[in-house]
């Protein structure tokens, strides 16, 4: 399977497996991608996803030898680019690299909710090198999640950074040894499903959503998503397990 997926309690992993091919996207991964994605969310038993990789390398980005050979389309109508930078999505996404992510790579990761790299991680649009455009999300969401200097750099040199610098700007969550960015984003996954998964999707509906709006505005959206919330049976579970001392069961309901 050129996308692999499997499940783990409530962890679903989406494995990229063109390691021969450095994972560079054609359109039978970008389907493969969304399909999978489309698993995911239909899932009511799966509350957070990661996105890693088989082989040396996270994604080479976009295969050019496939765009030589005529094949053009590397998208699809729902995802965009990779069946996944354009996708709506309520469920977190974790990027666990462990190679290096260039190009439609890093476009790929930062498609992705948090970001575990390890030291072998490195980043970069190259995209000017080749008389092209990081235009699959890079230029959009690279200087939100780095100072603009850097981005900017990062953009018109083309040139790469390492794991630990995009780490120490904020831009991976968290950094590791190589070899573990998977184990780490299951661990961070955990984290995660510990907590009420309706108001985890709620959190980082509002949160995404405030970056477009006023502090008003943003904190009347959460209100709206709270009284939401309020409806569900774990909006009732989380303080009752509280009282009695006990953790508390989510039913996702």
């Amino acid at each position: 399977m050129i996308i692999e997926y499997e499940t783990r309690d409530h962890t679903a992993l989406i494995t990229l497996n063109r390691p021969e091919a450095r994972n560079a996207v054609n359109h039978e991964v970008a389907e493969g991608i969304e399909n999978a994605l489309d698993e995911f969310e239909a899932d009511d038993d799966l509350w957070t996803g990661i996105l890693c990789a088989n082989g040396p390398a996270f994604s080479a980005g976009a295969d050019l030898k496939a765009i030589s050979a005529g094949e053009l389309n590397l998208a699809t109508k729902r995802g965009g680019f990779g069946g996944i930078v354009a996708r709506e999505r309520i469920k977190p996404l974790i990027a666990a690299v462990d190679g290096p992510a260039l190009a439609g790579g890093t476009e790929l990761a930062l498609a992705c909710d948090l970001i575990v790299a390890s030291k072998v991680a490195r980043f970069g649009l190259p995209e000017v090198k080749r008389s092209l455009i990081a235009s699959a999300g890079g230029l959009v969401r690279l200087p939100r999640v780095l100072p603009k200097n850097i981005a900017m750099q990062m953009a018109l040199t083309g040139e790469p950074i390492s794991a630990e610098k995009a780490h120490r700007f904020g831009m991976v969550n968290i950094l590791v040894e190589a070899g573990e960015a998977l184990n780490e984003s299951l661990l961070l996954a955990e984290m995660i499903n510990e907590n009420a998964p309706l108001a985890v999707r709620a959190t980082r509906r509002s949160l995404l959503e405030s970056l477009t709006m006023n502090d008003n505005d943003g904190m009347k959206f959460a209100i709206e998503e709270t009284a939401a919330l309020a409806a569900t049976e774990d909006y009732k579970e989380g303080p009752l397990a509280f009282i009695e001392k006990r953790l508390p069961i989510w039913k996702g309901k």
